[in-house]
């Protein structure tokens, strides 16, 4: 490296010393928003995250920061492998964010803002015509964002796409969704029709609060989340947030009548916080933790929630344990009705809470939908009723009322293409599920509890270079095959046809 690179990249870690407090600011208010602030403090605490991100912003605008990341972009091939991918991050982002001004980006935090604020007054009274305005104005940001970037694909919705998951088209989307369509259909016809009787009666038993949060606190250190760096909340709609290297908070709802639903949320929102707390700190170090995409950290979220926690060798773990915390709710449920009705299929209105077998048709819907909406194919008042006709026609049900419909997912108030990660995220990790198993007996490791057999491959195979090669490298890297769903597919059929003996 010469001295002048060295220099370049000195002077760049001195804004990302300034970048990562701030940042970190930033992430409590958002943090704050989403799990404790009251309804009247919204806003100052969204003009607070605004105010912050747009500081953030004006560092990466700084004439003395874009030269050092241009000369190093421009000089990469004398950096180590994690300041390459960074210079390469740093490329991307300013030909996505070059031509906004400080301004600009500051008003554009505010619509996203003041669209969470809108969105869960909405979704609280169920009317969506008191979000429609924000949605709007956050379809009219994005539009103005795509229009604003240096390089972009003629086609609008895969410059969505790439924000979340770098190198994705809809052009392939639509190819593995009708994969996914031309298999499962079938599929869950079939299920509907067995004759197979899964108890469920159990399910809607009341739990408390206090024995929910014992037993997903006992479900995360189960799969080996670190409590010394990392924190538990309750929130509307369950997310997990990094606020550092060594602070990762996770989060979860409570329902009375459906433990359920904490249970596996939280094993979800455990899994993206194992994907932080196991990254290489050489990572947080050099500033490249943004490297990964959403469907990447999807993939792991979805491998911990379901391909490991559905499993029946999950089940034979935790079941005495979980018992034990419930008490009279499961003393007269056997393991292997517990198994069952974890995974019993039955078509239902909102996405967190469906069944593993049935969650793709809701991310299919949603991308169907949300390619129309930046096509200019629907208005926005139109949605309500777009979105329950799509249900109908995919499910076979259809949503009571708007908070159980349209408005029951957060994502719109930041923007379109993050949906498709979900379903991404399930194709990735049955292919490394099968990698996997090709080394050791998974279901064994999972049954003894030994997760950190299980973590210690994760943390070697799928975490370790997640920030530094795109998504497509990445599977390739791990697997040495490119992208499919069959090994997903391949998944649902053998586990489903055997639970409902087709």
């Amino acid at each position: 490296m010469t001295d002048l690179t060295k220099q370049m990249l000195e002077k760049l870690n001195e804004f990302f010393e300034e970048e990562k407090l701030l940042n970190h600011a930033a992430h409590v208010v958002q943090f704050d928003m989403e799990t404790v602030c009251p309804p009247k403090g919204m806003e100052l605490a969204g003009e607070t995250q605004a105010y912050l991100s747009n500081k953030i912003f004006k560092i990466h605008r700084d004439p003395n920061f874009l030269v050092a990341a241009g000369w190093l972009y421009d000089h990469r091939d004398e950096l180590d492998v994690y300041d390459r991918a960074l210079a390469e991050q740093l490329h991307r982002e300013d030909m996505k964010i070059r031509n906004i001004t400080p301004e600009q980006d500051r008003e554009f935090s505010k619509v996203y803002n003041k669209a969470y604020a809108a969105w869960l007054k909405a979704k609280q009274s169920s009317d969506f015509s008191q979000f429609a305005p924000s949605l709007s104005a956050v379809r009219d940001v994005e539009f103005k964002r795509v229009e604003l970037m240096d390089e972009k694909s003629p086609v609008l919705y895969d410059n969505l796409l790439d924000t979340y998951e770098r190198g994705m088209t809809s052009e392939k989307l639509d190819e593995v969704f009708g994969k996914c369509r031309s298999r499962l259909v079938p599929l869950l016809k079939k299920i509907m029709a067995s004759k197979k009787v899964i108890r469920t009666d159990f399910l809607n038993r009341e739990v408390d609060d206090r024995a929910q949060e014992k037993a997903v606190k006992y479900l995360l250190d189960t799969i080996g989340f670190d409590f010394e760096r990392g924190g538990f909340s309750t929130t509307e709609h369950p997310f997990t947030d990094s606020m550092g290297p060594d602070d990762e908070r996770v989060t979860t709802h409570f329902y009375p009548t459906n433990f359920l639903s904490s249970m596996y949320s939280t094993v979800h929102e455990g899994g993206h916080a194992l994907f932080d707390q196991n990254q290489p700190r050489e990572h947080w170090i050099h500033n490249i933790t943004d490297g990964k995409t959403m469907g990447q950290h999807e993939s792991v979220s979805r491998f911990y929630e379901n391909i490991i926690g559905r499993s029946e060798a999950f089940i034979h773990l935790i079941f005495p344990k979980i018992q034990e915390i419930f008490g009279d709710v499961l003393s007269d449920v056997t393991e292997r009705e517990f198994y069952e009705a974890v995974n019993y299929v039955s078509p239902s209105c909102i996405r967190t809470e469906a069944d593993e077998f049935t969650y793709i048709f809701h991310i299919m819907i949603r991308y169907e939908i949300e390619k129309a909406i930046v096509a200019g194919g629907v208005s926005i008042d139109d949605l309500p009723k777009i979105w329950n006709d799509t249900y109908e026609e995919y499910l076979g049900i259809r949503p009571a009322d708007d908070a159980d419909g349209v408005l029951q997912d957060v994502h719109w108030t930041s923007g379109f293409g993050y949906f498709p990660t979900y379903a991404l995220g399930n194709m990735y990790n049955a292919m490394y599920r099968n990698r996997m198993r090709e080394e050791f007996d998974v279901d064994a490791a999972v049954a003894a509890g030994d997760f950190g057999k299980i973590n210690g491959w994760m943390k070697e195979h799928v975490w370790k270079k997640a920030d530094l090669l795109a998504p497509a490298e990445w599977i390739r890297d791990i697997t040495g095959r490119e992208l499919t769903p069959d090994d997903f597919l391949d998944y649902l059929e053998e586990k489903y046809s055997k639970l409902y003996e087709l």
